[in-house]
Parts: structure tokens; C-alpha cells; sequence
């Protein structure tokens, strides 16, 4: 498995963890894509696509708990 996909795998267990919580609200995320400069790009669905909290949910949530458990992650951008 190279490393990529190693990364790609554990970002995908974070968001797991996270799921709950934003589908508690109606919301949801997708991961898309792990950038060469390691940046995690999400769609955020459902209630979360269109919550002007999005992105602070994004940002205090998300990004910190991808970047807590995953070092070398430097942001989680919603694309959406």
C-alpha cells in the first residue's frame, strides 16, 4: 500500500468518526481527494452543504481532528 493510499485510508476513518455528528444535523461529508501538498479537499452534503456554520464546522471540527490524528495533513478544504 503506498503511502498515499495509507494516508487516504486513515483521513477516511477520521471522517467516519465525524459522520455522526454532522448527519445528527442533517449533514454529511464526502472525502475527495488528498492533494500532493497534502491538503484534503470534502464535499459537506445534505444540511451542511448550505449551513452558514459550514465552514466553521469545517474548519474547528473537521481540520482539527484530521490534523490531530493525521500530523501531516496541513488543511481540509471544503470544495463545494
Amino acid at each position: 500500500m503506498s503511502q498515499n493510499a495509507e494516508l487516504i485510508q486513515k483521513i477516511e476513518n477520521v471522517i467516519d468518526q465525524i459522520r455522526p455528528y454532522l448527519e445528527a444535523d442533517g449533514g454529511n461529508i464526502r472525502f475527495v481527494e488528498l492533494t500532493e501538498d497534502n491538503i484534503v479537499n470534502v464535499e459537506l452534503l445534505g444540511a451542511c452543504g448550505s449551513c452558514p456554520m459550514s465552514q466553521m464546522t469545517l474548519k474547528a471540527g473537521v481540520e482539527q481532528a484530521v490534523k490531530k490524528a493525521i500530523p501531516e495533513i496541513k488543511a481540509v478544504e471544503a470544495i463545494n
